[in-house]
């Protein structure tokens, strides 16, 4: 019998029983509509799947082609949208009818300018990013332009523009988070 050794077995037995956790309370916080964001374009904490159209929050699959490219440079964890990556949590920030204004500056919808909301031209890793194409966009019905001004480099709008209403799969609302 060996003593003093530490055996692989012994080490990923605790971290298997701990993935094995993480898994169950993800899958049964999903079934309950319940959904955990810990990316930085959210505050942090749980969101709740709740009815209605008017909803500021909304959980989706980002359209082609931002979707793979999202996925290849790992802005995106897998998960279950078309393209095997996980959906995205976004801020409703225009809906019809609203006029939305796309500048090096930043985004602006009705005339009032939006937080962090300036495209970037490089990722944390030095790849090149293109914004969406400046100019000024009165949003079309069954389309809503999403942006996350918890963070200067969320992935959003800005980058992919509107996206249509059709991609949304809940409306959602905060239900405990650290702000």
């Amino acid at each position: 019998m060996r003593t003093g050794r530490c055996s692989w077995f012994a080490l990923l037995r605790p971290a298997a029983l701990a993935a094995l956790i993480v898994g169950t309370v993800f899958c049964a916080a999903s079934k309950l509509g319940v959904r955990i964001n810990l990316s930085p374009s959210l505050p942090i904490g749980l969101y709740q799947v709740a009815p209605g159209l008017d909803a500021t929050l909304v959980e989706f699959c980002p359209p082609e082609p931002f979707a793979s490219m999202a996925n290849a440079r790992g802005y995106r964890h897998p998960g279950t949208c078309p393209d095997g990556g996980a959906p995205l949590m976004k801020p409703v920030v225009a809906r019809a009818g609203d006029v939305v204004s796309v500048s090096k500056r930043g985004v602006a919808v009705n005339g009032s300018d939006l937080l962090n909301s300036a495209p970037l031209t490089r990722d944390t890793a030095g790849r090149p990013l293109t914004p969406w194409p400046y100019g000024t966009y009165t949003v079309q019905q069954g389309t809503i332009w999403v942006l996350s001004g918890y963070h200067p480099r969320s992935f959003d709008s800005r980058y992919f523009g509107p996206i249509s209403a059709s991609l949304i799969r809940n409306r959602l609302r905060y239900l405990i988070v650290l702000r």
